[in-house]
């Protein structure tokens, strides 16, 4: 059997083998609340053999949204429409997370098909921003309100219940939003960091923020489920946020029982020039997983099993995050077995429905 197909253990989670869907924006939620699209969606790839599903990155208050079709959790009513989409997945075998986030400065825009993206105005509905300082993303993003130490302690508190709320509605795995360029992306970065309070300055000044929610959250999610935080690696920007900050980091979310780093980069400038092609992220992975000695999950432009493979049997990643490959095929995990193996190998309940499509 392959080495993707080994199975693979998180806190107290043995997870049947290293596919795992990365979490995407779907922007087809109403009002922050789950829609049958994600019913879809994610039943689509679980039944398709994902080991794990991520849902997308869902905001923990109405400000951090990126547009209006986000996912939200800000609420007790909608983590608990969640819990039939967390039982959907169950039954069909695999494994659940959820990713909090809040966009800070990125948020209150269009969907990305409407209009670019680009930023809503107030007669559009748009809505104020906050950011670790009053630095806009582009010229033609608002400029957001640098947060105060009230404001702070409430989005932090929101993460705290968001997670509550996740663990409630029976998710496996919880996954922190560190990177491209949202809120807690943009107090690491100097590129958006501006501050020269105790939450800004030098590296231990602008991980201050990020990290004490990382601790309180691990503090309210059971320690037998697995936190994984992503992050991004590096901004692709001389004087930004650097892989070498990110091996500093990552240490330190090993310290406070993060079981897993989500390797992503960028997303914290328009103008960063980005090596963009297959596996282009793979070694801002390994050297994190080799030298904080953390669990780390590969991601980005990986579309072919043998490239999946690859990175397992080499130790670049621990598991492998597939998400447009996956988009575009559901059953790719199944299919990366029969490819790699010349059999279906996850087990039995992964594979309901399996033998009447392959007719």
């Amino acid at each position: 059997m392959s080495e993707l197909f080994h199975p693979v253990s998180l806190a107290s989670i043995t997870f049947p083998h290293r596919i795992f869907l990365s979490p995407m924006c779907q922007y087809q939620a109403k009002e922050g609340y789950v829609t049958p699209w994600h019913f879809v969606h994610l039943g689509a790839r679980a039944q398709g053999g994902a080991a794990l599903v991520m849902l997308e990155a869902s905001s923990v208050s109405p400000e951090g949204r990126l547009s209006m079709g986000d996912m939200g959790i800000w609420e007790d009513s909608q983590g608990k429409a969640l819990v039939p989409l967390v039982d959907l997945v169950h039954s069909l075998g695999a494994k659940i997370g959820i990713q909090l986030a809040h966009g800070g400065r990125k948020a209150s825009c269009h969907r990305p098909w409407e209009d670019g993206g680009s930023p809503l105005q107030g007669s559009e509905g748009g809505w104020p921003i906050i950011a670790p300082s009053p630095i806009p993303f582009s010229e033609t993003h608002q400029v957001p309100g640098e947060m105060n130490s009230s404001e702070m302690e409430r989005v932090a508190e929101a993460f705290v219940q968001s997670a509550i709320r996740a663990k409630e509605a029976g998710f496996d795995v919880l996954e922190l939003h560190l990177a491209h360029g949202y809120l807690l992306h943009e107090f690491l970065s100097p590129l958006s960091n501006m501050r020269t309070d105790q939450w800004g300055g030098n590296i231990e000044g602008r991980m201050r923020y990020p990290l004490e929610i990382v601790r309180r959250v691990r503090g309210v999610w059971p320690s037998e489920l697995p936190l994984f935080v992503r992050i991004s690696a590096t901004d692709w920007v001389q004087g930004g946020w650097s892989v070498e900050d990110s091996v500093t980091l990552s240490k330190k979310l090993k310290l406070l029982g993060v079981d897993l780093v989500d390797v992503s980069s960028g997303g914290i400038v328009p103008h960063a020039v980005i090596p963009v092609g297959p596996l282009f992220q793979v070694p801002l992975s390994e050297r994190i997983r080799k030298e904080a000695n953390i669990s780390t999950g590969a991601v980005g432009l990986v579309s072919d099993p043998e490239e999946a493979e690859s990175i397992v049997v080499s130790g670049k990643g621990d598991v492998v995050f597939i998400g447009r490959a996956m988009l575009r095929n559901s059953n790719w995990p199944l299919e990366a077995s029969l490819k790699l193996n010349g059999s279906i190998s996850p087990p039995d309940s992964y594979l309901r429905g399996w033998p009447a499509r392959r007719g």
